[in-house]
């Protein structure tokens, strides 16, 4: 134990005889770290926000019919000669309905599934928004409010009014903020819709949605799921969509193809519908942790080449250290503690700055309509980062400080001495 303390104070007192280089070297840890820290975890807030922007919107798996050619045709019923080849053009698809059928015995039953953290149905209809001679074509979604609240982050768009209007009176609406914004409409204004069949509605607008994406923005809206089926003339069985949401995501490509199989439905899996925006959260990702390591290896170089200056200016004293009695080893462990103490220090630095960094950025307004739920930069506090931050800071000093260390401890004494 005396021997430790001992090759520790040495460590201590090489590292303060040369305050400078010391400070040099805990410093380039310390703006490695933050700067990794902060990196991280601004971009991986980002793609947080992005990916936030899409799930919390959009289904695990949405049920829905989709018009398709009819797969057996009337010509290849017909029983001719099998050397002559039949050519089939223009295939139109077959006439079906829009709604899910027995859509809601099978809303039921997946609510009773036990991976299904809940489903939710809609009822879709194209419509025209009259606000005096102005007339927009738009999709108005009957939803039940209660379902998109509590699985879908629904009142977290809502940046005028109450979604809770759409409780209180049934003919109420949500409309979409490019809607509102073209027709140059209001909360408590009324709006005029027409349904496809003629049949045309008044309208309170109780709020104002807004998505964030245009597209989304400028056509649809949404009411109660009763007043959808109003408008369409149609019964309370009249479904057109259930968005279905997992407790664990990851299961929703092998139950969309379960569903399938089971009823006569299309069934999207929320992977086959973003893969394109997956793959680019991926990618901005790993160019984080890409830079972000690079850095802390430019910081490991830095300590390399400061711990070596170390030893060539400390040459005289490791050769009185071995001449009075320290082993290659003990003189080893001196330069490998001085970099583990400067990984220490610089690493704590590093720490503190990449929190206070973190938590500057996150309080600076960022304000945007594209994003109505979004006020300040978003920042991720993962404390994985933090640990990975001083893991690495104490890896990378020590192998900075091995193979100087190394190089001390097969230093000749004699030829020292003899040279001086």
């Amino acid at each position: 134990m005396n021997g430790f303390r001992l090759v520790l104070d040495i460590a201590r007192t090489h590292l303060l005889s040369k305050f400078k280089q010391t400070m040099v070297a805990a410093l380039g840890v310390t703006f490695g770290i933050g700067t990794f820290i902060i990196m991280m975890g601004f971009m991986t807030g980002l793609n947080q926000l992005l990916d936030g922007l899409v799930l919390n919107r959009t289904p695990h798996i949405q049920l829905f019919n989709k018009s398709e050619p009819t797969a057996l045709q009337p010509l290849t019923r017909y029983q001719s000669n099998p050397r002559i080849q039949q050519f089939i053009h223009s295939v139109k698809p077959k006439a079906q309905l829009e709604r899910i059928h027995n859509a809601l015995p099978i809303l039921t039953e997946l609510r009773n599934n036990k991976q299904v953290e809940g489903a939710t149905p809609q009822t879709t209809c194209k419509v025209f928004y009259r606000a005096g001679s102005n007339n927009l074509n738009g999709v108005l979604n009957g939803i039940e409010v209660g379902g998109e609240v509590q699985l879908f982050n629904f009142t977290d768009y809502i940046v005028e009014g109450d979604v809770n209007s759409l409780y209180r009176n049934k003919n109420t609406v949500l409309l979409g903020a490019g809607v509102a914004k073209r027709l140059s409409l209001a909360v408590g204004d009324r709006l005029q819709v027409m349904s496809t069949n003629g049949a045309t509605y008044s309208l309170l607008i109780g709020g104002i949605f807004q998505s964030g994406l245009a597209e989304v923005d400028d056509v649809q809206s949404y009411v109660s799921l009763k007043m959808a089926q109003q408008i369409l003339g149609v019964g309370s069985n009249y479904i057109t969509r259930i968005h279905v949401k997992l407790h664990n995501m990851d299961k929703a490509t092998p139950m969309s193809q379960m569903i399938e199989k089971v009823y006569p439905i299309r069934a999207l899996d929320i992977k086959t519908a973003n893969a394109q925006f997956d793959t680019g959260s991926d990618i901005r990702t790993l160019i984080s942790y890409a830079v972000s390591i690079t850095l802390l290896i430019v910081a490991g170089f830095g300590i390399y080449n400061i711990l070596n200056m170390f030893i060539y200016e400390k040459m005289n004293d490791i050769a009185i250290l071995k001449a009075t009695g320290f082993t290659g080893r003990d003189v080893m462990y001196i330069f490998i503690i001085q970099a583990l103490i400067i990984g220490l220090v610089g690493g704590a630095l590093g720490l503190a700055i990449g929190y206070g960094g973190a938590v500057l950025i996150d309080n600076i307004p960022f304000v945007t309509e594209a994003l109505p739920t979004v006020k300040t930069y978003p920042i991720n506090y993962d404390p994985l980062y933090y640990i990975t931050g001083i893991l690495f800071a104490l890896v990378a000093t020590f192998l900075a400080g091995y193979l100087p260390a190394r190089k001390a401890q097969r230093i000749d004494p004699v030829e020292i001495i003899r040279g001086q």
